[in-house]
């Protein structure tokens, strides 16, 4: 847990230095930036779990819809030191599980009916923990705030090509060429740094919620049949969102070797060995 913290941080420190120097080098102010970045940002973030809840036509449950639901929910939110989220059910087939929201007072749980009907009580309970540990952990808000800097490079590099097409004819034909490389690859170096921060937070997320319900077998066991079905039963992509991917407990997509390098979750089989481990140390 600690050293995925300091890995968070560390990558955390490379996305920022990686902001101030491309904003030195092009003579861009870097709080503009930031500003303009920072402003888009923060309203989908304020926004955030209803447009994802909309799109994922998730419908909100009672207790007395869900009582066995509910009633994990609750006791593992107590143990975690939490208000109890909003509990949501989307009717898909496909097991997966997912959590949104700005803050611990501001979450919501969701499940999928996959998901109730292929696991047992205890996979359950283990999914539901590592979705309590991304809203403990706030993860929400370090994953706005490593957008907000993604998105600042983004404009820089955006904002240094603008200036050398519509700059002066002998200023352009010596800019113009390291104005494109700038506004390609500064954005894909910042996009790399991102998906390690994901990353780290599923990590954090499997061992917290591991931990929280006591069970990290459980929850190994959980994502191997996540995985084994979205292998065989993908979510479609027509009627489904892949850019909501990184959301879900498992990316509940078909994905190619390409996508795979740029996913925001860890392999499966990684995760499953470190709470493998993790399951002789507790």
């Amino acid at each position: 847990m600690i050293w995925n913290m300091v890995k968070t941080g560390l990558l955390f420190a490379v996305l920022t230095g990686l902001l101030l120097g491309i904003c030195v080098l092009v003579g861009v102010d870097p709080i503009i930036a930031i500003v303009l970045a920072g402003v888009v940002n923060f309203l989908v973030y304020l926004l955030s779990d209803r447009i994802v809840l909309a799109m994922t036509r998730a419908k909100e449950v009672s207790p007395s819809d869900a009582p066995r639901l509910h009633k994990m929910v609750e006791s593992l939110s107590a143990k975690a030191g939490i208000p109890k989220p909003r509990v949501f059910i989307v009717q898909n087939n496909t097991p997966n599980a997912f959590a949104t929201g700005r803050s611990p007072s501001h979450a919501a749980v969701c499940v999928h009916t996959g998901l109730l009907n292929m696991l047992n009580e205890d996979e359950i309970e283990g999914v539901l923990s590592h979705e309590l540990a991304h809203v403990k952990h706030r993860d929400t808000l370090i994953m706005v705030v490593a957008a907000t800097i993604a998105g600042a490079i983004a404009m820089v590099g955006r904002i240094f090509f603008l200036s050398s097409l519509y700059g002066r004819r002998e200023q352009r034909e010596g800019s113009l060429l390291g104005a494109l490389v700038m506004m390609v690859v500064a954005p894909l170096a910042a996009m790399f740094i991102q998906l390690g921060i994901s990353r780290t937070r599923e990590y954090s997320a499997d061992e917290g919620g591991a931990k929280l319900c006591g069970k990290p077998l459980a929850l190994a066991s959980a994502l191997r049949k996540i995985d084994y079905s979205v292998h065989h039963r993908p979510m479609s992509s027509v009627q489904n969102n892949p850019s909501l991917s990184s959301l879900y407990i498992v990316n509940p997509f078909k994905s190619s070797a390409i996508v795979e390098l740029l996913s925001t979750h860890p392999s499966v089989g990684k995760r499953v060995a470190r709470l493998e481990q993790l399951a002789h140390q507790i």
